[in-house]
């Protein structure tokens, strides 16, 4: 399994955007700007979440975008299954029940089960707000004298 960059650029703009929950809309050219990544491929990925209820949007001159709730709710998993469709390592577990052929008798298949349960349960563990905690922390023990 490998995450697309549409799902990487998603996830640092929803933690961008968790880091300003307090201070209103968002302008996409500033989370471009901050994120480095180009506000046109930001306006892709904008339908995707938008359509999911992650983001309340505001237009007009003080509009932009925010979260639709606290970061507390948002886990990686959730943001990683809208933009990437399934986290399963194999296409077998993209269904449910299983509707490969061979699922009765794969000698495999548990091992691609049992991957596919801890990568999610992983992801799933994992919120914005978590995310945000641990930047805090690193960058609160990184100082000078």
């Amino acid at each position: 399994m490998k995450i697309s960059t549409k799902g990487r650029y998603a996830l640092r703009m929803l933690l961008d955007l968790a880091e300003r929950q307090n201070d209103g809309y968002t302008a996409l050219k500033d989370i471009a700007a901050r994120q480095g990544i180009s506000k046109k491929y930001l306006e892709q990925i904008i339908p995707i979440l938008n359509q999911s209820g992650i983001l309340q949007a505001s237009r007009g001159f003080q509009g932009g975008y925010r979260l639709a709730k606290s970061p507390d709710k948002y886990t990686v998993g959730d943001i990683l299954r809208l933009t990437e469709g399934s986290l399963s390592p194999v296409a077998c577990l993209d269904h449910e029940p299983n509707q490969c052929s061979r699922c009765d008798e794969c000698a495999t298949l548990s091992v691609w089960q049992g991957l596919n349960r801890v990568i999610n349960e992983y992801l799933d563990s994992i919120t914005l707000q978590d995310l945000l905690d641990r930047q805090r922390e690193r960058y609160s023990n990184d100082y000078m004298i």
